[in-house]
């Protein structure tokens, strides 16, 4: 009896050893290195990538999230969650600046130094982080003492998160009171980052044994050299919100849905017009929504618009319409309020839109109006004025023959056959008419002789 129960315990252990191997051979390999890239200014569906990659790499348990940047910089709002969510990783966090030529400016360099191992690539730059204002509707600077608090404000976040990870304070700090930007060796020499690698090898090669310190204080050592590097891609709803954050694109997607909705308020029942207009200012009101959006600056197109129509309304010889264009170019240029270039609209791209698009709305508006002032010659109204001929009696109904066809007709008085009438209204297939007066010759109009 004791001897049936100890087989049954035996192939019951065996059992549970098996099954847990099956489970433990069935996870995937954790333990690696995520890597995310990002080569684009830091904005929102930047933050939202990041933030992804970090949480996913949490869950995997990996061993290190690597982002491989290259950005001239971005929005401040964007750059503070980036920076709390890279803070409160469990997972550490390394920041290398890479290829070669690239650089992290601006918010780039808060990223860079807010990272728990922070490293540039040969030939690569960070710095000149002092904050941009944008005020107005022109690029102007703003007050002494606004610029004091946006200049005081980033330069507490750069010394909190330079001290946190025991980088050089006053480095950092220089970053964004002076502009000063810094070479891979000059931010190395400085204290401002950690390693100077060729590679991801490379770095993970140097950083083997090697201490550093994470935001909460205390000190921690990775062994990643080997580890498999596993690309963490954008999602499609990441690439296609990245595509659409190009403000050049925004601009261009509002111009041409005005445009598509005009020709279809022109053309009732086209459809196909309404549809694309519809759809492309939607998304580009998506994407500016995400952007810095200057409003008064749409106030600008609207009133492009109306420079357009009018030119059409009042014959001005252009004079409407290169206000229009102006308008439309100022309001591109202004649409987008970011304190770097690589987030605004680009005047070659505001030009040459607005240039084309003011000479063909211009021109279609033109046409629209010109066609509502010419008589119509077609269908049963434009019957109305035309001259025929009674082909019988009317007294006062009869037929008529007008444009070629015979058709029902009242007379206003009985006329004779043969006599020619215009037509005075149409009531449904049924013709109302007058007796066509010859004008007589006037009296003192000399004879002519043939």
């Amino acid at each position: 009896m004791h001897s049936v129960t100890a087989k049954k315990q035996s192939w019951l252990a065996r059992l549970i050893l098996s099954a847990a191997v099956v489970v433990l051979f069935s996870l995937p390999a954790f333990a690696e290195v995520l890597k995310v890239v990002v080569n684009d200014t830091i904005q929102p569906i930047s933050k939202e990538y990041i933030t992804r990659a970090i949480d996913e790499a949490q869950r995997r348990n990996d061993q290190a999230v690597l982002i491989e940047m290259n950005t001239p910089g971005g929005l401040i709002s964007s750059t503070r969650e980036i920076i709390e969510k890279i803070t409160s990783s469990s997972v550490p966090v390394i920041v290398y600046v890479t290829p070669t030529g690239s650089h992290a400016g601006s918010a780039g360099i808060f990223i860079l130094e807010s990272a728990d191992v922070a490293a540039m690539a040969p030939g690569t730059a960070a710095g000149a982080a002092h904050p941009v204002l944008l005020l107005g509707p022109v690029n102007v600077k703003p007050d002494e003492e606004m610029n004091r608090k946006i200049e005081n404000d980033a330069a507490a976040l750069m010394r909190s998160v330079a001290s946190k990870r025991g980088r050089n304070v006053e480095g950092a700090e220089s970053a964004v009171r002076e502009s000063k930007s810094f070479s891979d060796q000059e931010a190395l020499a400085s204290h401002l980052i950690d390693y100077v690698a060729s590679s991801p090898e490379d770095l993970f090669r140097q950083m083997q044994g090697k201490s550093f310190k994470r935001f909460n204080g205390e000190s921690a050592s990775l062994s990643v050299t080997g580890q498999p590097l596993v690309l963490f891609g954008m999602t499609l709803k990441e690439r296609i919100l990245d595509a659409l954050m190009e403000p050049d694109l925004a601009f261009l997607l509002l111009v041409i849905g005005g445009l598509a909705l005009y020709i279809e308020f022109n053309h009732p029942g086209a459809v196909i017009p309404g549809t694309v207009g519809v759809v492309f200012i939607l998304v580009a009101a998506f994407a500016l929504n995400l952007l810095p959006t200057r409003f008064a600056a749409l106030g600008l197109i609207l009133g492009a618009f109306a420079l357009f129509a009018a030119e059409a309304k009042f014959v001005t010889h252009g004079v409407l319409t290169a206000g229009g264009i102006v308008l439309l170019t100022l309001g591109g240029l202004l649409l987008v309020d970011s304190p770097i270039p690589e987030m605004r609209v680009h005047l070659l791209t505001a030009l040459a839109v607005s240039i084309p698009f003011g000479l063909i709305t211009a021109f279609l508006m033109t046409i629209a109006v010109k066609a509502r002032r010419n008589k119509v010659v077609t269908g049963a109204q434009g019957l109305v004025g035309e001259t025929g001929v009674a082909q019988t009696d009317l007294s006062p109904q009869g037929k008529v023959f007008v444009h070629g066809e015979l058709w029902n007709a009242v007379a206003s008085s009985p006329l004779p056959i043969g006599q020619l009438v215009m037509v005075r209204r149409i009531d449904g297939l049924t013709l109302e008419v007058d007796p066509l007066v010859a004008t007589p010759p006037p009296a003192d109009a000399a004879p002519v002789l043939r």
